[in-house]
């Protein structure tokens, strides 16, 4: 008799932000190809819309659902968690994926940026910690993920809004992660650090000198030589999303090629 394994995310409810594209969607796709029911945000109502949609059309209806969502805004979250939690049945997966850039060092940073970076980056991800977990707690084992960034470890000073606030999504993930634990949840919280992945985030770069040099730049401080593709997050939420992951809490999962280390 051949062992046929059961798919890793099989019964699993996620709700992904930043869906619309990018990490967000390929973790969608990932998770809801391996069993999961998915629940896709994004502030670009159209692109998610599309996301989910090709999600059903692959899968089946009922495995994909999409709203429009600004990560800044409490009452979004207390909504959309409240319509993902009816349309699936409950929550046990909370993908704080969606975030945005910025350049600058500390002496060019204006205060508006700065404010705008932080309510997406970490006020977003920490709402959506807070609220979730209520939902989470009902659908035990459970786990949030939280994508940061290698930047969190690896500074460039002309990103030094954006590495700060990939460096408090780190910290916060461990403190949920902790909390949790103490209060004998079985609620999981881990963070993924990507280096350069090959989405839109890359696109200004691309654009600007021509994708060989900006590949060659990008990838220089990678001993790996290459950019990250979305389905290596992708694979990596798959694992924090399953019951694989068990005994994985306050963890920071580092996909860059090997660039910590040098």
């Amino acid at each position: 008799m051949t062992f046929q394994p059961a798919p890793r995310a099989a019964g699993k409810r996620a709700f992904v932000t930043g869906a619309g594209g990018g990490l967000g969607a390929a973790t969608a796709h990932m998770l809801a190809r391996h069993g999961a029911q998915v629940f896709l945000t994004d502030i670009d109502a159209d692109a998610v819309a599309s996301q989910a949609a090709d999600i059903n059309r692959e899968l089946g209806a009922d495995v994909a659902w999409a709203a429009p969502h600004d990560v800044r805004e409490e009452s979004q979250w207390e909504r959309l968690l409240a319509e993902a939690a009816l349309a699936m049945g409950g929550l046990s997966v909370l993908v704080n994926n969606a975030g945005v850039g910025s350049l600058g060092t500390v002496g060019e940073i204006e205060l508006k940026e700065w404010r705008r970076v932080m309510a997406v980056n970490v006020e977003g991800v920490m709402l959506g910690c807070k609220h979730a977990l209520p939902y989470l707690r009902d659908a035990q084992p459970a786990s949030i993920i939280n994508i940061s960034s290698l930047a969190s470890f690896k500074i460039d000073p002309n990103y030094t809004t954006y590495n700060t606030s990939k460096a408090a999504v780190a910290a916060l993930t461990k403190s949920v992660a902790v909390d949790c634990a103490r209060q004998k949840i079985d609620v999981r919280c881990n963070s993924i650090h990507p280096a350069f992945i090959r989405t839109g985030i890359v696109a200004p770069f691309f654009a600007a000198l021509g994708e060989e040099e900006a590949t060659r730049k990008l990838v220089r401080g990678i001993p790996m030589g290459r950019l990250g593709e979305p389905d290596d997050v992708a694979y990596a939420a798959l694992y924090l999303a399953s019951d694989e992951s068990r005994y994985v809490t306050a963890a920071e999962l580092v996909l860059d090629g090997g660039a910590r280390a040098v």
